[in-house]
């Protein structure tokens, strides 16, 4: 399967996230990407940073994303959750779920009417997925 049909199907076509970005561990290239949707280099370089210190809950980044937010895409999330290989953010009732594997980094955001348990419990799926086969 190619990185735009794991955008197109497993992640927007589960209809449990309605925008998505697969980039590579070290953010330097953009693999697939639902049309519209770009994280942008100093959005990236922060939640690279923040992936990186996950396990560290006092760590700088981790800090600054609880008490400034994540952005992603030019909005603002209030992060919600930062652990193991994941941040969860929330912008009203919209919402993002960033999960890291081994050579990726998924970027998803979940529209209103998504279930945010649904749209987190889709990424980790696909993530469990890409670990599994060597990605």
């Amino acid at each position: 399967m190619s990185w735009q049909a794991y955008v197109d199907t497993s992640l927007v076509g589960s209809g449990h996230i309605d925008k998505a970005v697969i980039v590579s561990a070290a953010g330097d290239s953009t693999w697939a990407a639902t049309e519209g949707f770009s994280v942008g280099a100093d959005e990236l370089k922060n939640l690279i940073s923040i992936l990186n210190e996950q396990d560290k809950k006092d760590g700088p980044a981790v800090i600054k994303a609880y008490s400034d937010g994540i952005h992603v895409a030019g909005e603002r999330y209030v992060a919600t959750r930062i652990e193991d290989r994941h941040v969860y953010g929330r912008h009203g009732k919209t919402g993002i779920c960033v999960v890291k594997t081994g050579q990726a980094i998924l970027i998803t955001h979940y529209g209103e009417n998504a279930q945010a348990g649904n749209a987190t419990q889709t990424v980790e799926s696909l993530a469990d997925y890409l670990i599994k086969h060597g990605y």
